[in-house]
């Protein structure tokens, strides 16, 4: 699928009076996918054939993301974004799904998880969840420089200083052996600035301060998860790389943890079907533990 056609085939629906842009195809069992920040849905598109011809995808554009709603006067939050993709599966009549989540959206499934658990049977059900690289646990997560200028008192000023150079930047800094091309980069940086998206980043940084106030119970929801979970890695991001899975590992050693050499921040982006494969093999797995 090209650029241009993803964004003609987004759909939209309402939440909290603002419109929502995403994808639904394929057959078969539903899969949610979360994207991460700054980019939206479009991260997966290299991954978009396989996991349709397999499940029914379905991806929104966070709020303040990609194709969908950008406002200005509105509090951002993780909890927000939960709730917004629950939002979304009844919008679609779905109630339960798998969930394939990466970077950002890696604390808006730790939102949704601890939320599952705590209401038990009620409401949306999650059947498993495999994470990409994401800050899974804030005492790890190692925050760029422009993430912490962002998220400063300042942030608003040094908002208005981002442009394609330093998007630029701060990708091949994450990106493993395999950077972005400059189409690449073109397509990421106008999904930002779409909606003048560009003007919310240091609202939207502020993910990094949820992950904190809720460290403990989202570590908790891991920890206490009674579904299969899977957790993919490229090892040389320097935000949640080798560090991170690594810790997985000790705290989660029942779980599967795997590790792409030569992979970084965006795996589903630089070595999509290295993660076709891991995840293809996890679900697999699930599907034989149900009828064994």
């Amino acid at each position: 699928m090209t650029f241009t056609n993803w964004k003609n085939k987004a759909q939209y629906f309402p939440y909290n009076n603002h419109q929502i842009a995403y994808w639904t195809a394929g057959e078969g069992p539903p899969l949610l996918l979360i994207h991460g920040f700054p980019t939206a849905s479009w991260d997966w598109h290299k991954m978009w054939d396989d996991l349709t011809a397999n499940f029914q995808v379905l991806a929104p554009d966070m709020i303040g993301f990609g194709y969908s709603a950008k406002p200005k006067n509105y509090t951002y939050s993780i909890t927000d974004q939960a709730r917004l993709h629950e939002a979304f599966m009844a919008h679609l009549g779905i109630k339960e799904a798998h969930l394939f989540v990466h970077d950002y959206g890696v604390s808006v499934a730790q939102e949704m998880l601890a939320a599952f658990k705590e209401r038990g049977t009620e409401g949306f059900q999650i059947l498993s969840c495999s994470f990409l690289n994401g800050g899974l646990f804030p005492e790890l997560h190692k925050a760029r420089p422009v993430q912490k200028l962002l998220n400063s008192s300042v942030g608003f000023i040094f908002n208005r200083l981002l442009n394609k150079n330093s998007l630029r930047k701060s990708f091949h800094e994450i990106y493993g052996d395999k950077k972005p091309t400059d189409q690449e980069i073109d397509q990421f940086y106008s999904l930002v600035t779409y909606n003048e998206g560009k003007n919310i980043f240091y609202k939207l940084i502020r993910y990094i301060n949820d992950r904190r106030d809720n460290a403990g119970r989202w570590k908790n929801a891991l920890l206490e998860a009674t579904i299969p979970l899977q957790f993919i890695n490229g090892p040389l991001d320097p935000v949640s790389g080798r560090h991170l899975a690594e810790y997985c590992r000790e705290l989660l050693p029942d779980r599967e943890v795997i590790i792409l050499e030569g992979v970084g921040h965006y795996p589903h982006d630089e070595a999509p079907e290295l993660v076709w494969k891991a995840y293809k093999a996890f679900f697999d797995s699930i599907e034989i533990a149900k009828v064994s």
